[in-house]
């Protein structure tokens, strides 16, 4: 039985992450008799486990890529939670480029990082075919009427300090794009918005202002929060605890989005510009956690992307993957400390 409550996340706006900032998930594990740690900060003997998911006090609120690839390949792992924040995925070109809609990307050479170590750590390669396949598809055409180039990539990606990850290159491609190696690459979120003014590259296609959903799922979108089975099963209370927080920072960030991009500036390592940029006005009041149809089906869409293109291990049954029970435990517990006394 596990004697330390283990949270790992991505560098993006998220209900937990907010929880984190206040202090409140280290209290949720200290009401339970645990400790609590982060593997940020946990140095590189546990960093594994934000791509494998195998420690088993651990939740997790990242990228689908890695949570999905972890369970195909048999972690014991349960999807507790969904959320899903738009953070400016978009396709850039050179400034002098005439790409200015799908169908001019025919023919032309794009960039995909290479392969990771592993198909969980692989999830740049990801983001970049599934950002062009749905770049794409508006204009009838598939990956098979560009070009896909390979660029280099970390190989090993690890979570990190804050120091660490301010030297890690974060958007793949740019160097290439700038070289005249590639015509296209795929972006998303704060810091590579940032990235994308300082070297003068254009915003060719606008993810973002597509009407559908469908064409905007990537690593990102829908979000998934997962819980090792065994934290589950010996310690429910901290799971919907944890699911609680979430809940309460979501309804707390509602209120006070000067409050959010304060905290969203450490997490996402941007300056004040680039959260404006990469998430807009009205993000911080949809911050909360659910497992609606529509959500678990658009992750459903993301996972039969990632095994048709080699990034699953197996195949699995995602409906029996998700667990309902604590958030809608969590959910009763906070709407009962709304009701007047």
């Amino acid at each position: 039985m596990t004697d330390t409550l283990w949270y790992t996340r991505c560098p993006v706006p998220t209900a937990s992450g907010l929880a984190h900032s206040l202090g409140w998930l280290g209290e949720t594990a200290a009401h339970s008799g645990l400790d609590f740690g982060v593997l940020q900060d946990a140095g590189p003997e546990l960093a594994g486990f934000h791509f494998s998911h195998e420690l088993s006090g651990l939740i997790r609120e990242g990228g689908n890529v890695p949570a999905l690839a972890a369970r195909a390949q048999g972690s014991p792992t349960r999807l507790i939670g969904l959320t899903w924040i738009d953070e400016s995925q978009a396709i850039l070109v050179g400034p002098d480029s005439p790409v200015s809609a799908a169908a001019d990307l025919a023919g032309l050479r794009v960039a995909v990082p290479a392969w990771a170590q592993d198909q969980a750590r692989s999830f740049p390669r990801a983001m970049a075919l599934h950002g062009f396949a749905n770049a794409l598809r508006p204009a009838g055409l598939t990956l098979a009427d560009v070009r896909v180039t390979e660029v280099g990539v970390e190989r090993d990606p690890q979570v990190r300090t804050e120091v660490q990850e301010r030297r890690r290159d974060i958007t793949w491609g740019v160097r290439e794009l700038l070289d005249g190696a590639v015509d296209a690459i795929y972006v998303k979120g704060a810091r590579a918005q940032e990235v994308a003014v300082e070297h003068g590259l254009r915003v060719a296609i606008d993810l973002d202002a597509s009407e559908t959903k469908r064409l905007r799922v990537n690593n990102g979108t829908p979000r998934p929060i997962t819980v090792h089975q065994e934290l589950l099963d010996t310690k429910p209370e901290v799971v919907v605890g944890f699911l609680a927080q979430s809940l309460r920072a979501a309804d707390w960030a509602a209120g006070n989005l000067d409050g959010v991009r304060e905290v969203l500036q450490r997490e996402t390592l941007s300056g004040p510009d680039g959260v404006v940029a990469a998430y807009g006005t009205e993000f911080h009041r949809g911050l909360h956690p659910s497992l609606t149809a529509e959500r678990v089906e658009l992750l459903g869409v993301q996972k039969q992307f990632l095994y048709s293109h080699g990034f699953l291990a197996a195949d699995f049954d995602l409906d029996a993957w998700v667990a309902y029970e604590p958030l809608e435990q969590a959910r009763a517990l906070v709407a009962a400390e709304r009701v007047p006394a």
